[in-house]
């Protein structure tokens, strides 16, 4: 970043912030040299890109460190930005419903309302019935082929169902 100070400040008018960050408003150029001169200060431009500029005074011989802080709150700015767009381009997050092999009809019919309500959002959806033993493992394959039939028309599946120990799974796709 260039780093303007003093007499290098070509603008007429210049936004001028004091020694504490209190803002002291819209001065001349020269009225806000003679600021900086009272309190034995310098006047650093923070950024030409807007009219008036932003100056600001800034105690003499700190204005190096000065701008080097001003890099270092810009870089941090720019890398908070970046990992808040990765964020939002990242793969969307797939809904996870989970049941147990033995569900009772009432908590199947939730279950199926929230799974249907994702998948005509647009979200994918992942379905995973628990089992704890192999008599369960049966069970649980039944519950999702159950859900499956149930939620035909809005889903189709990217997986075919998985078992494995501890359960069963699929995922859906909105159609």
């Amino acid at each position: 970043m260039a780093l303007f100070m003093n007499e290098q400040i070509r603008a007429s008018e210049v936004n001028l912030t004091g020694l504490n960050g209190e803002p002291l408003g819209v001065v001349s150029r020269e009225e806000a040299l003679a600021t900086a001169r009272w309190y034995k200060a310098d006047l650093v431009c923070t950024s030409l890109m807007s009219s008036p500029p932003p100056c600001r005074l800034v105690a003499k011989g700190k204005s190096k460190s000065f701008a080097q802080g001003q890099n270092k709150s810009e870089n941090s700015t720019r890398r908070m930005a970046a990992d808040k767009k990765s964020k939002g381009s990242a793969k969307e997050k797939v809904k996870e419903l989970r049941f147990t092999a033995y569900i009772e009809d009432h908590d199947y019919d939730t279950k199926l309302r929230q799974a249907d309500k994702h998948l005509r959002s647009g979200k994918p959806v992942q379905l995973v019935v628990k089992a704890s033993g192999s008599k369960e493992a049966a069970a649980a394959k039944s519950v999702l082929e159950r859900l499956l039939a149930d939620l035909k028309e809005c889903g189709v599946k990217e997986t075919g169902i998985q078992s494995g120990g501890k359960g069963s799974q699929v995922k859906l796709n909105p159609r």
